[in-house]
This record gives structure tokens, C-alpha cells and sequence, in this order.
């Protein structure tokens, strides 16, 4: 997997979202709708995988890295906050785009204002 390519396509799927602008924190592309809501985190972190950290509700991190551990897991400095870790190369093919498309969506919603929200129906 070509890691410049994934980021191309998981900046489009975040930038197609309602007020949504990058900004590189701690060294990676990251976006934001007023606070960071997805980060792609590369190979950085000690982490040999190609992935993306987004902010999730609720009991959605357990869920998900419980019915799949190897694409999901508990990502550091952010996981005690309910973050989910998302494995980019964990399919030989590449991700599922719709899936990621949906992750990053239940991030945004989850930290995006209210108002903003709404615009997604």
C-alpha cells in the first residue's frame, strides 16, 4: 500500500465534510471541525501499520476491537479517551473506502457542533 495514496483518499473522504480543515499535529495530517476528530497516523508511534485515529463514541472502540481485532484497536495517548485505531493495510486489497467513509463520518458527528451535524441528514 502506498501511504501517499492512502492519505490522498482519506483527505478527501474528510474534507468533503461540512467546515472541515487540516492541520498537521504532532507530525501528521489531522482534521478538524473546531477539534481534531481524525488523524492519519502512518508508521508513526512505534505502530508498523498504515492507520487512521478518529474520535468515537461511547463503547464503540471496545465493539470494534473486540469484533475485529485486527483491524481495529485501541490507539495510544488518545485510546483512555474512547478513540478508535483503524488499520489501513490490514486487507491486502486496500481498505473497505465505504467503511472508512463511515468511521470517519461517526467522528465527525461526534465532534462536530450540532448545527453541523444537521447538514449531514
Amino acid at each position: 500500500m502506498d501511504p501517499d495514496v492512502l492519505v490522498e483518499r482519506l483527505r478527501a473522504v474528510c474534507l468533503a465534510l461540512p467546515e472541515v480543515t487540516e492541520k498537521i499535529s504532532h507530525g501528521s495530517p489531522s482534521w478538524f471541525v473546531r477539534k481534531m476528530f481524525v488523524s492519519w497516523v502512518g508508521r508513526h508511534h512505534d505502530d508498523t501499520h498504515l492507520s487512521l485515529w478518529a474520535a468515537a463514541p461511547e463503547g464503540v472502540q471496545a465493539e470494534m476491537v473486540a469484533a475485529e481485532p485486527g483491524r481495529f484497536f485501541v490507539p495510544p495517548y488518545v485510546g483512555h479517551r474512547g478513540w478508535l485505531g483503524m488499520r489501513l493495510d490490514a486487507e491486502p486489497g486496500g481498505p473497505d473506502w465505504d467503511e472508512v467513509r463511515e468511521v470517519v463520518t461517526d467522528a465527525y458527528r461526534h465532534i462536530a457542533p450540532r448545527r453541523l451535524v444537521a447538514l449531514l441528514g
